[in-house]
């Protein structure tokens, strides 16, 4: 018996310092993960008696450890972090695996891959970035520029200084756009026709009465309402005596604009029926300021870069500023990840033992988070794999030590005359 012990205990430590060996050598190996040698006794059955000796040892199971990694920062907006429960699915010819590596790369078609040229899995967007769920496929950004949009909307948010003076008109026009003196304040803006072509915009205030303003509008220098050959207003502030929200216009005022020619040479398709906010300006006894003037029309532009949010949506940025979500991410998490199948590369697999997975996006349920420009680290503990080295040695020494004393024992009955 104490042979087979001994052998049993050799083959028992062999196998714990191999395990050992690979968690030291992927102590760098982004998202992966430590295992454990778990060992089990082995006694003989006994008929009628309890004093059964144990025959030695057998390695019950090599059990993943699947704590969390340390995060660290990158400087590539294609890395990604899960932090917290869960894992990347990847796909490759069919076959989905599960990883926690988040080293993304985009192909040439478009396709998030890994070093595997496994495509990262998750829901798609349409045309205009609506996330579409159902069930997760591979994730491709769009190769192809975002269209302009036309304007439709311009916001005012401002206050006119209600200690300036009433702005008297000139003999024979009611403002004269080169004069400052035929109004007091100025501000202006760019507005996008259905091609995308910009047209700036600039709007004149003057002050008709103690409470009451005039607002002219400019394309390109060209007024966009006219009266008798002269500029118009394109609408009238009405103030309450304490400069407040205006009494009127009530609600949005609708303003064309017509083709003028851009900066570049090029004429310009007119602009009709966009709705002019000023619900939102004041007259208090302070200074002229324009604190927001917004509008939503754009140009067209062409991608230059993803970004994932912590909900894994992934964001395309475009060259004129606008961003849209090209998809989102999925992510797996399992009843029991100790089950899963180790396949390399970063990765696992589901098996009986795992169950099937659970999906869902980033931060719904117990899934963890996303952090974009950064890995999670090995979960090795270096100095902690050295010293169980240390204590596996001295037991694979310790089982070779008893196969020596039983060869003694052995010699020694031999050697009995």
């Amino acid at each position: 018996m104490g042979f087979q012990q001994g052998l049993s205990g050799l083959n028992a430590s062999s196998k714990s310092l191999e395990v050992i060996g690979n968690n030291i050598a992927n102590a760098n190996t982004i998202g992966a993960k430590s295992a454990r040698a778990e060992f089990a006794d082995v006694y003989a059955n006994a008929i009628g008696g309890s004093n059964a000796v144990g025959i030695g040892v057998t390695v019950a199971d090599v059990a993943q450890q699947f704590t969390q990694g340390n995060i660290s920062t990158t400087d590539n907006p294609l890395d990604i972090a899960i932090n917290g429960n869960g894992f990347f699915e990847v796909n490759k010819g069919g076959t989905v695996s599960y990883s926690r590596n988040g080293q993304f790369k985009v192909d040439r078609d478009g396709f998030i891959v890994n070093d595997q040229q496994q495509q990262l899995m998750g829901y798609p967007a349409d045309a205009t970035g609506v996330i579409i769920p159902g069930a997760a496929g591979p994730l491709q950004m769009p190769t192809g520029g975002i269209t302009p949009a036309v304007t439709t909307t311009i916001g005012m948010e401002m206050n006119l200084d209600a200690r300036l003076a009433v702005t008297l008109p000139g003999a024979g026009a009611p403002i004269d756009f080169a004069d400052p003196t035929t109004y007091n304040n100025a501000t202006s803006q760019t507005v996008y026709d259905a091609k995308g072509q910009g047209v700036a915009l600039t709007y004149y205030f003057q002050k008709a009465s103690t409470d009451t303003w005039n607002v002219y509008v400019a394309a390109n220098g060209t007024p966009i309402a006219t009266a008798g050959g002269n500029p118009a207003a394109s609408t009238t502030i009405t103030f309450p005596a304490n400069g407040g929200t205006p009494t009127a216009p009530v609600g949005v005022v609708p303003i064309n604009i017509p083709s003028v020619t851009n900066a570049a040479g090029a004429v310009t398709v007119p602009i009709n029926g966009v709705a002019l906010d000023v619900s939102k300006a004041t007259q208090y006894g302070s200074q002229f300021g324009v604190t927001d003037l917004a509008q939503d029309g754009y140009a067209s532009g062409q991608l230059i870069g993803v970004q994932f949010e912590a909900d894994g949506v992934v964001m395309a940025r475009y060259s004129n500023g606008q961003t849209k979500p090209a998809g989102q991410i999925e992510i797996a998490s399992f009843r029991n990840p100790q089950g899963l199948q180790p396949l390399g590369g970063n990765a696992w697999g589901r098996s009986f033992a795992s169950g099937d997975p659970l999906v869902g996006v980033p931060g719904a349920g117990n899934l963890g988070v996303l952090q974009a420009g950064a890995l999670e680290e090995s979960n090795v503990d270096l100095t902690a794999e050295l010293v169980d080295m240390i204590t596996a040695q001295r037991v694979y020494q310790a089982n070779a030590q008893t196969i020596k004393t039983q060869d003694q024992i052995l010699q020694t009955i031999v050697n009995l005359r």
